[in-house]
């Protein structure tokens, strides 16, 4: 059995969960209202203050739906109670991150400045070398953290780009000189 799948989820003082017809979740909390259609197949119940993911066969594909149903409820809860933030930094001579309203832009040794606009739901701010990239939706902020990433990623020779915060770079080491 789906060791993630049979955890119940605790649903936090604040937080409100709903059921629709077709599995339509909707999680309500002091950060905003994410809503969510989940596969049609799992069976979700909300009892006494948890809500229990249980599956209806041993098959194969309700196994992997299983512990993917539970954990996306997981992370609605958490994002509308506590937030999700990714951490950036900006490194290299001359690369430099300034945001100027909704818009972030990335000078990255390009011929031009790079601009990005936050989606919706999403925020970044911009403090040194650091770009924080927050919201409640899981999925979001880790899906434009990793294209603000992707417009500059990190080069093992020197560690110029932009990395997360927690992302260790495996160094290389350079040409030598001939003899």
């Amino acid at each position: 059995m789906s060791r993630i799948g049979r955890l119940p989820v605790v649903i936090p003082a604040g937080v409100e969960v709903k059921v629709a017809d077709g599995n339509v979740v909707s999680v309500k909390g002091p950060k905003g209202t994410l809503e969510r259609a989940l596969p049609v197949e799992m069976n979700i119940k909300i009892e006494d203050g948890s809500v229990v993911v249980t599956r209806p066969n041993d098959l194969k594909k309700m196994k992997s739906l299983h512990g993917l149903t539970r954990s996306l409820i997981h992370n609605m809860v958490v994002g509308v109670n506590e937030g999700y933030t990714k951490v950036l930094e900006v490194n290299g001579v001359g690369y430099r991150a300034a945001k100027q309203g909704s818009k972030l832009t990335l000078s990255l040794g390009y011929s031009h400045p790079v601009e990005m606009e936050d989606p919706e739901g999403i925020t970044s701010t911009v403090d040194g070398n650091k770009i924080i990239v927050s919201g409640i939706s899981k999925e979001k902020v880790g899906q434009y953290a990793a294209e603000i990433r992707d417009k500059r990623r990190p080069e093992p020779y020197k560690g110029k780009g932009i990395k997360y915060s927690d992302e260790v770079i495996r160094r290389k080491v350079g040409k030598t000189g001939k003899k």
